[in-house]
């Protein structure tokens, strides 16, 4: 890799026959949350306010080789926090979509609701959003954002981004144990669906070891939940 180069990749996989290039266009932590269970660990950047990092320039030129060499379908970017708060994200999407490739852009979702990074987000031919916390106090106890932000404007976020988005987009929901695996929970999450109304949806869980015990649910539980969920008729999966 070049020395000034701050992009990192995970190895070429597979998905739904695509050969997809996951890349992270973070140089570290950079967030406008700073969940609990975060397997990056604590945001020492919290923010929700672009930022320009020293060698991007170099690590477009190294993307742009490496797409070049590996020939993938599908670019996902999926960085070390908010990729949206990297200020040349413009530049990455536009290289992506000049090579003739797909762009998925993963984001917590939460800025999705503001016009200059829906601007951004709506340029990508697939967009992922989440969500963990269901309720407020949950919100905030787990997911630690920025001061002023709420667990509705979060929801409404996404929802109003998805009303005017043309592309694909992806809702991740991650189940939290002894939070959100509950009947009331699971009815909660088929409102926020049917507000949100995703193109397709991922059911996970906490699966980072150190974070397992106290968060995670049994595969028997997720996938209950999965089926309850995936069944949901207000999806467009």
């Amino acid at each position: 890799m070049n020395s000034s180069s701050y992009f990192s990749y995970k190895d070429i996989y597979i998905e739904d026959g695509r050969k997809v290039l996951e890349v992270n266009i973070l140089p570290e932590k950079y967030c406008n949350f700073d969940c609990v269970f975060c397997p990056i660990g604590r945001s020492q950047h919290k923010t929700d306010v672009q930022r320009s990092f020293p060698g991007t320039d170099n690590s477009i030129v190294e993307l742009e080789n490496n797409i070049n060499v590996l020939d993938p379908d599908l670019i996902f970017v999926n960085s070390k926090g908010e990729a949206l708060l990297n200020d040349r994200i413009d530049d990455i999407i536009d290289l992506i979509k000049a090579k003739g490739k797909t762009v998925r852009l993963f984001t917590n979702g939460y800025l999705l609701g503001r016009s200059e990074y829906m601007k951004i987000a709506n340029s990508c031919d697939e967009v992922v959003g989440e969500i963990k916390g269901l309720s407020e106090e949950d919100f905030q106890k787990l997911q630690r954002p920025i001061e002023g932000y709420t667990l509705a404007e979060y929801i409404s976020n996404m929802a109003t981004f998805r009303r005017q988005y043309s592309g694909k987009f992806i809702f991740e929901i991650t189940i939290i144990k002894g939070r959100s695996d509950d009947p009331g929970s699971i009815d909660k999450l088929k409102n926020i669906i049917r507000e949100i109304s995703p193109d397709k949806i991922i059911v996970a869980k906490v699966n980072d070891k150190r974070f397992e015990k106290k968060f995670s649910i049994t595969d028997e539980k997720l996938e209950e939940i999965s089926k309850a969920l995936l069944n949901n008729q207000h999806c467009n999966c």
